[in-house]
């Protein structure tokens, strides 16, 4: 009898015990990879080598990794030889000499539009986390060319009489000796002249970058990007008046960096 109970318990044992322990389960780690969103749009302050612009970009979230979209910018361009200065003429003409850029023959705006892609070279951000990527761009461009003005002063007789004046001008070939003759400048004429006057030169643009997001896909778009980008126009693009010293060229490349905020819908 007791043989027979004890081969019982030991028959038991096993299922008993096994009815005893605690089954946990397994632990999920998860990731907040956000919400794929359809639709973004985001505007753009940059500044680069030579200038500065604005745009506004529309784009189609094709999957996680991958952006593709519009740009549209207006910016403005300088040569990096013009140099800011005023010769602090004394009260004269009932006017104070305004500042001005010796030699500069054009201000130069250029609109771009193009068409990008941005991928992603991380895995998914988490939720407020870094991505990283990089986005490539090209387009058609125009460049804008205002002609800058100076006011020049004027000697001259009449009736037997000496005078003085300031005349508003820009350059031609007709006034080069005088425009470019530092002594003869007053200074910079009013920032309203010579938008009656503007002519534009087709091109086309292009750009590579590196940038990152934060929060790569949250409702909310910001990033930074840094990058290089070019412009090439079908003529040479005279910012500054041509010499021997100073020639114009037909193309730009600058260094950028750019800060994108804006939103995704879906």
């Amino acid at each position: 009898m007791i043989n027979k109970v004890l081969l019982i318990a030991i028959l038991v044992s096993p299922f008993v015990g096994f009815g005893q322990k605690s089954f946990q389960p397994k632990l999920v780690e998860t990731e907040w990879k956000g919400v794929v969103y359809r639709q973004e749009y985001t505007g753009n302050l940059t500044v680069h080598t030579n200038g500065y612009s604005l745009a506004y970009n529309k784009g189609k979230l094709k999957n996680y990794y991958k952006t593709s979209y519009y740009h549209f910018e207006l910016g403005f361009m300088r040569d990096p030889r013009e140099q800011k200065q005023n010769r602090n003429i004394p009260v004269s003409f009932n006017k104070v000499s305004q500042s001005f850029r010796f030699g500069k023959q054009n201000n130069l705006y250029i609109i771009r539009a193009g068409k990008g892609v941005k991928k992603l070279i991380t895995d998914k951000a988490r939720r407020k986390g870094v991505a990283m990527g990089y986005n490539y761009e090209a387009g058609p461009s125009l460049a804008i060319l205002r002609p800058y003005y100076l006011e020049l002063i004027y000697n001259f007789e009449q009736d037997g009489r000496f005078f003085t004046e300031l005349r508003p001008e820009k350059y031609s070939e007709e006034n080069a000796a005088k425009f470019l003759d530092y002594n003869s400048v007053f200074g910079g004429a009013p920032g309203n002249k010579g938008w009656s006057e503007i002519s534009i030169v087709p091109g086309i643009q292009g750009k590579f970058g590196l940038f990152f997001s934060l929060g790569a896909f949250e409702e909310y778009a910001r990033s930074l990007e840094v990058g290089i980008m070019g412009d090439l126009f079908i003529r040479k693009i005279p910012i500054m008046v041509e010499t021997e010293a100073i020639s114009s060229k037909p193309y730009f490349i600058n260094f950028y960096a750019t800060l994108e905020f804006g939103k995704r819908t879906n």
